[in-house]
């Protein structure tokens, strides 16, 4: 079924159509300076589209949130936990529900972490539930930066791989990703070379207007244009709109976003009393706190002569220590009996490392662990091994440390899954099912289970082979050992029963 949406005025007075069939599988790019119309584009799209597509907004500034009124859209306020938003995010997929994630009051490194959370809820959605959906995501730069800035390595890659995702595999599970960026430089190009349909406005830089014009198939020359386009006017491209440049002018819009530009007004009449009105706090203000000048730098002269003056002699050691004496046997027996509590509950294997991990420190303080507290990267090691349920005779054999040394080139997050297998090949015990290592990686996914076999299969770590009754057996060359057969589609033995929970 063909279904053309509205977007305003093209050059020779036709309407400017987009066929939102062809868009949903060729994906689209939007590109301007701040003030050219992209929010304004964005809004007619998905006001036009509403009665015939599902849609999600990843809206980093609130401004979508006014769609919710007239289109009945979910808004979803993005301060959750990353799991809460990933099962957030397969929900909306199975109901079919059009949806907006706020984003609004987070840093950029929170707001990173969320996006990738909810895109990858979605992306993860179970085959049957794979109906198209239209993925709109304002100031795309920030969730696939071009480069490196100033928030953690991990949050970015998180966030590009979820947007790689979405623009890259998104078509086969009915997601269209459509990205808007203030400048094509800093955006990453993996993420745009998807996109197949271009809507170019406004810009200033020699940089950003040669790449649109390449990506319009213009030439160099050409590329003046950009800077003259007015606001809402934009040059279209691609299999759903256009197969030669085209001028077009967006429509207007029915709702509004909360955020406006400024509009010049006069100023307010000036009382005679302004002096006191600017220095005397009222009584509801706030005392704010008083910042203190900075300290002056010491001369270069006098730091030398700090340097050349002899230091004091040291003291002596104590005769006795000033703290007894910490019992490492007693220390580690708490910190395994924490571990083992914290595993113990059934929704341990989908919380964060973060969250976990605060969780232990709590623990640790209650029993009175001694000792300096675990720094987190040796809590997440401590964990993955608690996590495998080795007993001592197991951990004193000459196979299970071979398995630690094999796991420690892996990432910190599977870890856990491949010292879960070795244990059981070591042991000899039958191979975990689907559901079961899905757990240990903390997802409701069985997918993610099996390409962590695959992935350690490709990292030459073990070798995955079905017997005759379909069941599953898993061997590790390096130990020279492999699991007895087992059923990949198991239920999770650990996951709580209907009955208990009732």
């Amino acid at each position: 079924m063909r279904v053309d949406i509205d977007m305003g005025t093209a050059s020779p007075g036709k309407p400017a159509m987009i066929d939102l069939e062809e868009l949903l599988a060729t994906r689209l790019l939007v590109q301007g300076n701040s003030g050219s119309g992209k929010s304004h584009l964005l809004r007619r799209l998905l006001e036009q589209s509403a009665p015939w597509v599902q849609q999600c907004v990843i809206d980093p500034e609130g401004d979508f949130v006014t769609l919710a009124d007239r289109f009945g859209h979910v808004v979803v306020d993005a301060q959750r936990t990353e799991a809460e938003l990933t099962r957030i995010a397969g929900r909306i997929r199975q109901h079919r529900v059009s949806a907006v994630l706020n984003l609004e009051g987070l840093d950029v490194d929170q707001q990173m972490r969320a996006a990738a959370a909810f895109l990858g809820g979605m992306f993860d959605a179970e085959r049957e539930h794979w109906y198209p959906v239209l993925v709109v995501v304002d100031e795309a730069q920030l969730f696939a930066p071009a480069a490196a800035g100033e928030v953690s390595d991990e949050a970015r890659r998180i966030s590009l791989a979820a947007m790689t995702n979405l623009m890259c595999r998104g078509r086969k599970r009915g997601l269209a990703g459509v990205i808007a960026t203030q400048r094509l430089a800093k955006l990453a190009k993996n993420v745009a070379a998807e996109a197949s349909n271009f809507l170019m406005g406004r810009t200033f830089l020699d940089i950003d207007m040669a790449r649109a014009a390449d990506l319009l198939g213009m030439e160099r020359r050409q590329a003046e244009m950009f800077r003259d386009l007015a606001r809402g006017c934009f040059v279209a491209l691609g299999p759903a709109m256009s197969r030669r440049p085209l001028p077009v002018t967006i429509g207007s819009v029915e709702t509004s976003a909360r955020s406006v530009s400024p509009k010049l007004m006069p100023l307010p009449e000036k009382p005679e009393d302004v002096a006191d009105l600017v220095f005397t706090p009222g009584p509801e203000e706030a005392r704010m706190p008083v910042r203190r000048p900075a300290p002056q730098p010491i001369p270069t002269a006098d730091l030398m002569a700090q340097l050349a003056r002899p230091q004091p002699a040291p003291m002596p050691p104590p005769v006795e220590p000033m703290f007894p004496e910490i019992d490492e046997a007693e220390r580690e027996a708490g910190i395994d009996t924490v571990l083992k509590e914290i595993l113990e509950d059934p929704d341990a294997g989908f919380r964060t490392d973060a969250v976990l991990y605060q969780d232990f420190l709590v623990r640790c303080r209650i029993r009175r662990v001694a000792g300096e507290p675990l720094q987190l990267a040796a809590f997440r090691r401590r964990l993955a091994v608690a996590r495998a349920g080795v007993d001592r005779k197991t951990a004193g054999g000459e196979a299970w440390p071979q398995a630690l040394q094999l796991s420690e080139s892996l990432p910190d997050d599977v870890q856990g899954v491949f010292l879960m297998v070795a244990q059981a090949a070591v042991t000899g015990a039958p191979c975990p099912s689907d559901a079961t290592l899905a757990r240990a990686y903390g997802t409701h996914s069985a997918r993610r289970a099996r390409r962590l076999l695959t992935y350690f299969e490709e990292r030459d770590l073990i070798v995955v082979r079905t017997d005759f009754h379909n069941n599953r057996v898993v061997a590790f060359p390096d130990l020279g050992c492999e699991t007895a057969p087992g059923d990949p589609n198991a239920p999770d033995e650990a996951a709580p029963s209907a009955d208990a929970a009732e």
